[in-house]
């Protein structure tokens, strides 16, 4: 399992970073958006925790959304004026700040909808109003190393973590923003401010599949185990991924 923790992730961050490079930061954020680690953690909780101790961790997974839209907005506004150090310690706290009053929330998939849902819609209106430019200096084999390396030590400290603060805090670390994290630093040092505006926002509008994702994993699991719930949910993800990405 350690194993399987330290690849995956990391090999996410690389497709990521290529399909980036290749297509530019609104894909990248797209991608972003899918939950390449929230999945993985959720099923790791399922197989070492059990299924009910998943399911209400993806509950508390889906009410984070609204988390990682904090995150979002205020590092893609901080960063038109500052440099990522400055913007990464406003928004890691803003993540905190908006997941904390979630710990309080009844344990509900329906009411962590009515949380994920809204604060989606509404993000669009809050990032900056920018198009990236084309010419951005591509990212080098050593920052994508670092990428991958940052990605593996961060995967192993929230799922380290998420076994011992129980279900709600599992499901809101799964959501904390891993990937988001490491692509949105390296593309504000590679690229600057505008293509990381044009990233997060992306990134929001991909956040749907995560929510289909964790929805349909908190209402399955107890009732179809592993194999069928992760199979609906994964189902459900790749379709409100082509639904959002069709409306773009």
């Amino acid at each position: 399992m350690l194993a399987l923790k330290l690849v995956l992730v990391p090999s996410f961050l690389l497709f990521v970073s290529l399909a980036g490079r290749r297509w530019g930061a609104a894909v990248a954020g797209r991608l972003v958006g899918l939950p390449l680690v929230t999945g993985p953690i959720l099923f790791f909780l399922s197989v070492e925790q059990g299924e009910r101790f998943a399911a209400a961790a993806a509950g508390a997974a889906l009410s984070a959304v609204f988390a990682a839209m904090a995150f979002g907005i205020v590092y893609a506004r901080s960063a038109q004026r500052r440099g990522w150090p400055a913007t990464l310690l406003l928004a890691l706290p803003a993540w905190l700040a908006a997941a904390l009053p979630l710990t309080w929330l009844p344990a509900s998939p329906l009411l962590a909808l009515l949380v994920a849902l809204p604060a989606l819609a509404l993000a669009p209106r809050l990032f900056p109003a920018v198009q990236a430019a084309p010419g951005r200096r591509q990212a080098g084999p050593a920052d994508l190393l670092g990428r991958m390396l940052a990605g593996a030590v961060l995967t192993l400290v929230v799922t380290a973590a998420a076994e011992t603060l129980g279900q709600t805090w599992s499901g809101l670390l799964a959501m904390f923003p891993i990937l988001a994290t490491v692509i949105t630093v390296a593309t504000h040092r590679a690229h600057g401010a505008v293509d990381v505006a044009v990233l997060l926002r992306a990134t929001a509008g991909g956040y749907y599949a995560i929510v289909a994702f964790c929805f349909v994993l908190a209402i399955a699991l107890p009732a179809l185990g592993n194999a069928g719930a992760f199979a609906l949910a994964v189902a459900a993800c790749l379709a409100a991924q082509a639904t959002s990405w069709r409306r773009r």
